[in-house]
C-alpha cells in the first residue's frame, strides 16, 4: 500500500508538471502599412505577444519569408502574464507595388509556428529627369 501511495503521488506530481505550459496570445497578427513611399526607407511594426500560460514563454526563432523583411524579437523568457515583442522591418528599396510578407514565430508553446503578416503598397521614387 505504501508503494502504491508513492507511485500515485509521483504520477500526480508529473501530471502537474505537464500541465504547466506557456500559451502565446497575439491580439493582432496582420498589419497593413497602406501606401508607403520608397524614398522614406524602412517601414516597421511591432507585434505584442502575451504569455497567458503558467510557464515561461521562449521565442526560439523567427523566420521572415524574404530578405526584404528583418525581424527582431524578445530574446529573454517571457514570464506568465508578461509580454514580449516581435518587430518586422520591411525595406521597400527597389520594390514598387503591392506586397504581402510573413514572419513565422517559433516558440516553446507549440510545435506550429505563429504566422504574422505585413502588407502594403510601395509608391516608387519619382523618376530623375536629366
Amino acid at each position: 500500500m505504501k508503494k502504491f501511495s508513492i507511485l500515485l503521488a509521483l504520477v500526480a506530481f508529473a501530471g502537474m508538471l505537464a500541465a504547466q505550459q506557456p500559451v502565446v496570445s497575439i491580439e493582432k497578427t496582420t498589419h497593413d502599412f497602406g501606401k508607403i513611399k520608397e524614398q522614406n526607407g524602412t517601414a516597421s511594426v511591432t507585434f505584442t505577444l502575451t504569455n497567458k500560460g503558467d510557464a515561461p514563454l521562449v521565442i526560439n526563432r523567427v523566420h521572415a519569408s524574404c530578405g526584404c523583411t528583418t525581424p527582431t524579437w524578445t530574446k529573454e523568457p517571457i514570464l506568465p502574464g508578461k509580454t514580449g515583442t516581435v518587430t518586422a522591418a520591411y525595406n521597400p528599396q527597389n520594390r514598387p507595388g503591392s506586397f504581402v510578407k510573413t514572419v513565422s514565430v517559433f516558440t516553446n508553446a507549440s510545435t506550429n509556428a505563429t504566422v504574422l503578416t505585413i502588407k502594403g503598397e510601395v509608391i516608387p521614387k519619382p523618376a530623375v529627369s536629366n
